[in-house]
């Protein structure tokens, strides 16, 4: 299906497209060490860390998989979204004192610090893998679909290498605080025009809500779901989602790699705080639009698709560019952030241990170089994701094979003294190995447990796992890896002498009704 875009849209895209390029070539001028390129010179304060975090993980597979999920499965797949405000507390709780007190620069470089370099080594490359295969390749799928909705003479895989090109450049010479400036303007536009397309849906349906839920099939507007629901069963729901937006939002890179470049505990904090609040729009600008299109667009057979036809069909000129517009800044939020993660974690966990005496000058024309490299290889993995089902489950389902591992050491092993090298190790290398057969199993429905309560049974073994091997090896030393366990001073560590309405936990506690309140209204 091919659509017209006029003028004045394409100027709206033109135009952003101008001022984010300009964006990262000022910054990019700024940046002259590894520590500017890859956390943005630790000065970064609440407002950029909560706003970026935000539009990097909003990213454009959110915008086009959770509208899609949701025009064919219902508002369940939004728990993704507004859940993560468990993690975000955990996160703000405990890690984000643990990370900046240990200066890393790397999520990584925090195992090594507790176990060895082994687990470093493999948990970094396992996060590049994904970086690239998963969250850049998905990003550029997601741009690709919507610009061939208006061009559909222009092949999938030119879509995504142009996409990938202007994204790369920027990233490469701007490094995180060209990602986080951008991602700032770029949340903006997402919030404007995603809210804009929210409104005229349901205009479209006479502002009724009633009307909508009539429209649609019994049990659309519910997330809680059976135990045999294909989509999203009420175990998965309680095992998978909250272990899995745990992994995504404190130990993925991607994502934390703002809080490690904040200034302080306190703007760390208050920035995850930011992006918890936000994380609540997605249900009502993202995931409704795709459930009341059911109703509206009832012809369309390809759920990716939804959110494009919901462009072409929905919008007047002017806020077709400007949707488009955010659109696009989810792309580029969202493939600016892999890439400078990845590289980080290439310069910082392989390069420099390799090369101890690499100028600061060296790191950031290697740092460059990777990221270029990386922008390539995704751009040309991204047109195979079409031969999945859908790009959300995509997404899902490929996480679910190395997330078990990873929580257990992040979780049991900061919490469990006895936890040793040889324990971690084995617990990565069986955790990933277990996930790996039981999705191959799972693909010739040989192992038909959906893969949300398969989070949860391979995080089980995994902590037997880990645990027994630790018990049958030598005791770490105590007081090496004391600083890297957990305490509760950590809680209040960096709160003193704050006010009540700067107190961190006090947002935590307005999180946590918000969080409960959804579950009651969407039960």
């Amino acid at each position: 299906m091919g659509a017209t875009i006029g003028s004045i849209d394409i100027g709206i895209i033109i135009a952003y497209f101008f001022i984010v390029f300009l964006i990262g070539l000022w910054v990019g001028r700024k940046a002259k060490t590894g520590d500017d390129l890859f956390l943005g010179g630790r000065s970064l304060t609440w407002g950029f860390i909560g706003l970026s975090l935000f539009a990097s993980n909003i990213s454009s597979t959110s915008l086009i998989g959770l509208s899609g999920a949701a025009y064919s499965e219902g508002i369940v797949q939004s728990v993704y979204e507004w859940g993560s405000a468990v993690p975000f507390a955990i996160l703000a709780l405990i890690y984000v004192p643990l990370y900046l007190k240990s200066r890393i620069t790397t999520i990584p470089e925090f195992l090594e610090l507790r176990f060895d370099r082994r687990s470093r080594v493999f948990f970094s490359a396992l996060t590049i893998t994904a970086s690239i295969l998963i969250d850049t390749a998905g990003s550029l799928y997601a741009g690709a679909l919507v610009v061939q909705i208006f061009f559909p003479s222009i092949a999938l895989w030119q879509t995504c290498l142009v996409l990938a090109v202007v994204t790369g450049i920027y990233t490469a010479f701007g490094g995180l605080k060209a990602v986080v400036y951008t991602d700032a303007l770029q949340a903006v536009i997402l919030i404007v025009g995603s809210t804009a397309l929210s409104y005229l849906m349901f205009e479209k349906l006479d502002f009724s809500w009633d009307k909508m839920v009539a429209a649609a099939p019994e049990g659309h507007f519910s997330v809680v779901r059976p135990l045999d629901d294909p989509d999203l069963p009420w175990l998965g729901l309680i095992l998978g989602v909250p272990m899995m937006g745990f992994w995504y939002m404190a130990t993925n890179q991607y994502i934390t790699q703002r809080i490690l470049g904040a200034t302080d505990i306190k703007n760390a904090r208050w920035g995850i705080m930011l992006a918890g609040l936000l994380k609540f729009l997605p249900l009502f600008i993202m995931v409704l639009p795709g459930a009341m299109a059911i109703s509206i667009y009832t012809d369309i057979e390809n759920k990716d698709m939804v959110f494009p036809t919901m462009i072409v069909q929905a919008l007047p000129v002017g806020l077709t560019g400007l949707v488009m517009a955010g659109l696009v800044s989810a792309i580029m939020s969202s493939i600016s952030s892999t890439l400078n993660s990845a590289s980080t974690l290439v310069i910082v966990d392989f390069v420099k241990p390799k090369l101890p005496n690499i100028t600061e000058k060296q790191t950031v024309l290697y740092s460059r170089l990777v990221t270029l490299f990386f922008v390539a290889f995704a751009a040309t993995w991204a047109p195979q994701i079409e031969h999945f089902d859908g790009l959300w489950k995509y997404l899902q389902q490929m996480y679910s094979i190395f997330v078990p591992p990873i929580i257990v050491l992040f979780t049991v092993g900061i919490a469990y003294k006895r936890g040793n090298a040889d324990g971690a190790y084995v617990t990565l290398l069986a955790g990933c190995g277990i996930g790996i057969v039981l999705f191959v199993l799972g693909l010739y429905d040989l192992w038909t447990i959906h893969f949300t309560i398969n989070v949860g049974i391979v995080i089980a073994l995994c902590s037997l796992i880990f645990v027994m091997v630790s018990r049958a090896t030598p005791a770490p030393d105590f007081e090496k890896i004391k600083p890297f366990l957990y305490n509760r001073a950590l809680i209040n560590e960096g709160n003193e002498g704050l006010p009540w309405y700067q107190d961190y936990r006090y947002h935590i506690g307005v999180l946590m009704f918000l969080f409960v309140l959804s579950y009651v209204v969407f039960w």
